[in-house]
């Protein structure tokens, strides 16, 4: 592999519920986590923190649905988090899932359904 080439990654397909929704990037380092959507023009379909355990909409200029997740991906709680605005950190939640607006409703997302990762 030439030194500019990235390495091949495998997509990671977002389930809910025991369906298949959306491609997700997954932030797991310090790094990624901080950038998380910041900055980004196009949005990917989702984006899963972690560790992590809550969010703020700090120099966002698009609300987001954001999904509060426990380590066994069970949805604590789910919102539209607005510009400017943050999360209140909960009991357990250690994910933290985020996807364009209006997303969590085409896919049912709601408090207490269950994510899952699989290779796409």
């Amino acid at each position: 592999m030439k030194p500019t080439e990235e390495p091949s990654v495998q997509p990671i397909q977002l389930v809910v519920d025991d369906r298949p929704v959306a491609a997700v990037e997954v932030a797991g380092t310090v790094l990624t986590r901080a950038r998380g959507l910041l900055f980004r023009r196009d949005l990917p379909e989702a984006l899963l923190l972690r560790p992590c355990s809550s969010v703020h909409g700090a120099w966002m200029r698009v609300p987001l649905d954001v999904a509060l997740l426990t380590a066994d991906l069970e949805v604590v709680h789910a919102q539209v988090l607005r510009p400017w605005a943050a999360t209140r950190p909960r009991r357990g939640v250690t994910q933290v899932l985020e996807a364009p607006t209006g997303s969590f409703e085409r896919w049912g997302l709601r408090p207490g359904s269950r994510v899952a990762l699989a290779q796409a």
